[in-house]
């Protein structure tokens, strides 16, 4: 296939299990992991766990990535999409609350495919960096029940020094919107669980609370209570990032205190995180 789903218009030429992209995939799904996680947020982890499937690669280059095992070392095992339908259905026998798909953007048309041969009876949760076009999401349309984008930058000049991220802001606003647009406001059922919506991530970064402050304010004039907002504390320098000073450690609690104090201040309504999550113990075991 020649590809164009990402906002970078590669024109790359990709086969099943190669290709000359700036994500390097093949058109074939990558998966690292299979499992229920507990580590989402509470609507959506709840007491069993989220089905959560990771896909390796990625159309970001996050110098601070916390699972770059897989996201820039493409580990994994590659699947057919009538395999990953069958994931599907292994989770939800677990008794999962839903299907966690992780990082599946440059997988999107397989997704696609799998979900057309098996659409489990739980909600579908996109898990993706948020930077996709609109045109890509189209394909999700009816398919996908709860989005969570993250929202990363308000500076497009930092998208691109961390991230390589061009057109980051309008790029990622544009797709939020798209989200909206397919899965309405947050809904849950009964037992507090996310039946539909889209859940904003934002993950602060350390020297750089200007960014969040920044992003949460685009947040508010763009989407006001149409989502909710994930703020999250848990950054841990880890992959490339001892190469950029500013953001060779982790988060103070002055930086987070600001960060919350805005997010409250501006009405969004959502979650925020213990500065405990900040350790590498919460990133996955990779065990493809």
């Amino acid at each position: 296939m020649i590809c164009n789903l990402c906002p970078r218009k590669c024109n790359a030429c990709r086969t099943e299990h190669q290709g000359n992209g700036f994500c390097q995939a093949g058109t074939l799904p990558v998966v690292a992991r299979v499992a229920p996680h507990f580590g989402e947020e509470p609507c959506i982890s709840g007491t069993r766990g989220s089905g959560t499937v990771f896909f390796s690669g990625c159309t970001l280059k996050c110098v601070y990535c916390q699972n770059y095992e897989i996201s820039d070392g493409h580990k994994g095992k590659a699947i057919t999409p009538s395999q990953l339908a069958d994931c599907y259905k292994r989770l939800e026998e677990q008794g999962v609350h839903n299907i966690n798909l992780v990082t599946a953007d440059h997988y999107v048309t397989a997704v696609a495919e799998s979900l057309d041969i098996y659409k489990p009876s739980i909600p579908i949760v996109y898990n993706c960096s948020g930077y996709i076009s609109p045109k890509t999401l189209s394909v999700l349309d009816g398919l996908v029940d709860i989005y969570l984008p993250d929202f990363k930058y308000s500076n497009d000049a930092l998208a691109i020094k961390y991230s390589s991220a061009p057109n980051y802001v309008n790029t990622v606003s544009a797709a939020i919107k798209e989200m909206i647009f397919q899965v309405g406001t947050p809904e849950f059922d009964s037992d507090g669980m996310m039946k539909k919506g889209v859940i904003i991530r934002h993950l602060i970064l350390p020297s750089h609370t200007n960014n969040s402050l920044g992003v949460l304010d685009i947040i508010k004039r763009s989407y006001n209570n149409q989502v909710l907002v994930s703020l999250m504390c848990q950054y841990v320098p880890v992959h490339k990032a001892k190469d950029f000073p500013k953001i060779n450690r982790t988060v103070t609690r002055r930086e987070y205190d600001k960060v919350k104090s805005a997010l409250f201040s501006l009405g969004l309504d959502g979650f925020t995180q213990s500065m405990s999550s900040a350790s590498t113990d919460f990133i996955p075991d990779w065990d493809y």
